[in-house]
């Protein structure tokens, strides 16, 4: 039985810093986490599948969400993202926390929306090892890595609202961290809905 108010956790960095993979790794970890499912106009790639790892829709059926079931969206690399609320709020009152794994942009939305949202960067351990990941994809041009990384940059400077900076040196202790961070977060006095009265 959980002590706290359901809450976001928004993960957000820069493409290749591993934001993926730390948080596939804390899912199974945690049942009390969810990772919320993101809308994007971007195709499929390589196993993803509509409804699991994002919803894939067209850009004149993003727009219609744009106003009235999103919380936050951004274009980012050509694509258009958005978070649905409805699928937000229904994990929040279900009892669980929510994961979102988003830029920067739409983690400084989130947080007008929901300011008691928890916002983590996670960080390489340098631009040259994020270039190496990112070329270790073999999935991008040239033009596109060159625009990933300086993309990149900018996201680290923009990300001085976050409270955390996690550097994924290593997957493991990454997600040490990040968990780390969650449980801070459900110790909050804000959040207790425990049975003693704080006053």
């Amino acid at each position: 039985m959980r002590t706290s108010k359901p809450f976001l956790l928004v993960v957000s960095g820069p493409s290749g810093a591993g934001k993926t993979t730390v948080i596939a790794g804390l899912l199974p970890l945690d049942p009390l986490l969810k990772r919320s499912i993101s809308m994007t106009t971007r195709p499929p790639r390589g196993r993803e599948k509509d409804e699991v790892d994002y919803f894939f829709t067209a850009p004149v059926d993003f727009e219609k969400h744009k106003s009235e079931n999103l919380i936050e969206w951004a274009e980012v690399h050509g694509f258009l993202y958005g978070t649905p609320r409805s699928f937000v709020l229904e994990q929040l009152a279900a009892g669980f926390d929510v994961v979102l794994e988003i830029d920067v942009q739409g983690g400084l939305q989130v947080k007008k929306l929901f300011p008691e949202a928890a916002l983590v960067f996670i960080l390489p351990p340098s631009l040259e090892v994020l270039e190496s990941r990112i070329r270790g994809r073999g999935t991008d041009t040239d033009d596109v890595i060159r625009q990933r990384l300086e993309n990149a940059q900018a996201e680290i400077e923009a990300a001085g609202a976050y409270e955390y900076m996690v550097i994924n040196d290593q997957v493991e202790r990454a997600l040490d961290r990040l968990t780390a961070i969650i449980e801070a977060e459900r110790c909050r006095r804000s959040r207790y809905t425990g049975e003693f009265e704080l006053t």
